[in-house]
């Protein structure tokens, strides 16, 4: 009988993984910008006006579309 093969020691992180988007990569910055500039309200509202932020940033390749 054939020996079982494994799985390979490398991780999609060790590996490099997948380039994040330019969505992500502004949902970072700007969720970090708006944790300091407003504290007072919760992650669900924080993430939402993100999102609205994202339509109108120059960062967007799909901006007023």
């Amino acid at each position: 009988m054939p020996p079982k093969k494994t799985k390979s020691t490398t991780t999609k992180a060790a590996a490099g993984g997948k380039k994040p988007s330019p969505y992500n990569v502004y949902m970072k910055s700007a969720l970090a910008k708006l944790k300091v500039e407003k504290p007072d309200i919760d992650h669900k509202a924080r993430f939402k006006l993100a999102a609205e932020n994202w339509k109108n940033d120059p960062s967007n390749p799909k901006r007023g579309q």
